[in-house]
């Protein structure tokens, strides 16, 4: 069904929000990306992604409580809905299931390169 496969930054987005649950909110989704990954991301990505995998209905989101170290500002925080685990787990097994059809010949000349 067009527009609900996951992109590869969108399951990146997604693992994300389950490592840092019950505290997945923007930055610190960014932030986790980089640490995890060593790639850089920006917000605005990070953002778009959030909004898609909402809209798929992968993530629920909610508001939590203004902060005074956020100057009153409150966090958005993102969780995985049931739909967003089955994708993941569907993404998972196709993904898994390709790496276990190579056969080990596939792998045999890697470093000779190709034998035809």
């Amino acid at each position: 069904m067009k527009g609900t496969q996951l992109g590869e930054f969108e399951e990146l987005v997604l693992l994300i929000v389950g490592v840092l649950y019950p505290e997945a909110y923007g930055l610190n989704i960014r932030t986790e990306i980089t640490s995890q990954t060593g790639r850089k991301a920006a917000i605005g990505a990070v953002h778009s992604a959030l909004n898609r995998l909402e809209s798929k209905g992968y993530l629920t989101s909610e508001l939590a409580e203004a902060t005074h170290a956020r100057g009153g500002r409150r966090k958005r925080l993102f969780q995985i809905t049931s739909t967003g685990k089955q994708a993941l787990e569907k993404s998972r097994e196709q993904r898994n299931s390709l790496w276990n059809q190579i056969s080990d010949l596939a792998w045999k000349d890697l470093n000779y390169g190709p034998s035809f």
